[in-house]
């Protein structure tokens, strides 16, 4: 493993500073605008920017790579988004916010597009696993991580703000250092997304799920931690405790699915998503001066919400060809992406009319109807067969530049 990070090791660390503002901007974001005075529904359109300008890098990236080289795209995106960045708490009219976090979206997709190019082109079939094990490792500690520099400073302040500003710079120091070789571009994958609801529909509909409730869960949580009187510092804990339940219990849950029709753990897991988020939007405001139950459910919704996104690739993946794994889990996630930006919006609309805690009940909808969709196409269709089948392995949700990582992509030409 030591071997395998230090053929890695510039990307990784530079994988580690942006993800780290992406994690504290992220949470941020919300909290200012709340601060600011936006409306519910401005929030949710925060969020919709966002993952509008997500999907559009996804698409514009690899032009831009083409056209400058991986190191000049990644280092004009990181002062790209720093410049949006520093711009936000100087510049805090909603319209403008808009703009800004989608310039971030499409900024954000371009640096993960670029490192997960790289790490792709560094390794090889006998080390693709282990460096896929790194990335994700690096991600889930990150994010995390990227939540407790919320305690450096107050939100209604600028300090934050330069804080994220400062890492997106810094994150250019270890690329821009290296001296690896640029990786090859590879060609974008086709992407058939009426063939893929057609051949794997509770996987097209997973996705869709993380989308609708994942995307509205990260833009507008802090509002709800606010609604319940949190400090910083109760906020940090909250989305900590539900990132480390959805890293913790992905592999096992994975593991477990190994052995049974796929489809039984997506509609078991959007059940229990789809209880404790009734549980947190009915109870919550009462279990919150009881932090041991209370942070128990959180971490219970976040084993049991973003575990769905790798499960869905791998039941897609089970019904369709091996040859197809890149192609089929670009749709996937491009699905998933597309569906982040009408979530928060609806999330919005939900908590106007019913109060922050309605936004577990808005996620618990959106997991009951993929539980109800689950239960039922098991009853219609026959599971996947078991030579059809690979081990799961969790799916990497950046860009289509890091599918060909995936030890299941191998025999799709990319190996």
């Amino acid at each position: 493993m030591a071997s395998q990070f230090s053929r890695v090791a510039a990307i990784l660390f530079s994988t580690v500073f942006f993800l780290m503002a992406g994690g504290l901007l992220n949470t941020l974001t919300p909290l200012r605008a709340n601060l600011e005075g936006f409306s519910n529904l401005a929030l949710g359109a925060l969020g919709a920017w966002y993952f509008a300008g997500f999907v559009i890098g996804c698409f514009a990236g690899p032009r831009l790579i083409s056209r400058v080289g991986h190191i000049r795209a990644f280092a004009v995106a990181a002062a790209t988004v720093a410049a949006a960045v520093t711009l936000q708490p100087v510049l805090t009219a909603p319209l403008v916010w808009f703009m800004l976090r989608g310039l971030t979206g499409v900024c954000v997709a371009i640096l993960f597009m670029t490192v997960e190019s790289w790490l792709n082109d560094r390794s090889d079939n006998h080390t693709r696993g282990r460096i896929l094990s790194l990335y994700m490792t690096v991600n889930w500690i990150s994010l995390l991580g990227g939540q407790w520099l919320l305690l450096l400073a107050m939100p209604d302040s600028f300090q934050l703000f330069s804080v994220a500003a400062v890492l997106y710079c810094l994150c250019v120091v270890p690329l821009g250092l290296t001296r690896l070789p640029a990786p090859q571009l590879q060609p974008a994958p086709q992407i058939n997304i009426d063939r893929i609801f057609r051949l794997a529909p509770v996987g097209a509909a997973g996705c869709l799920t993380v989308g609708l409730a994942n995307g509205a869960f990260w833009t507008l949580a802090p509002l709800y931690t606010q609604s319940l009187g949190f400090s910083e510092r109760g906020l940090a804990l909250f989305m900590s405790v539900f990132i480390a339940g959805g890293a913790l219990v992905q592999w096992p849950l994975g593991r477990i699915s190994d052995r049974m029709d796929r489809r039984w753990i997506i509609a078991a897991s959007c059940a229990a998503a789809s209880g404790c988020g009734i549980a947190i939007g009915i109870l919550g405001w009462l279990i919150a001066g009881a932090p041991e139950m209370f942070f128990a459910l959180v971490f219970a919704l976040g084993a049991s919400m973003l575990p769905l996104y790798s499960l869905s690739i791998a039941h897609a993946n089970d019904r369709l060809p091996r040859s197809e794994f890149v192609e089929i889990s670009a749709g996937l996630l491009m699905i998933s992406a597309a569906a982040s930006i009408p979530g928060p919006l609806l999330a919005a609309i939900v908590i106007s009319t019913a109060g922050a805690s309605a936004l577990f009940l808005y996620t618990a909808l959106a997991h009951g109807a993929m539980a109800f969709y689950a239960f039922t196409r098991i009853q219609l269709r026959e599971p996947a067969p078991a030579a059809t089948r690979d081990p799961f392995a969790p799916a990497p949700q950046g860009s289509p530049a890091a599918l060909p990582l995936d030890p299941r992509g191998q025999e799709s030409g990319n190996a």
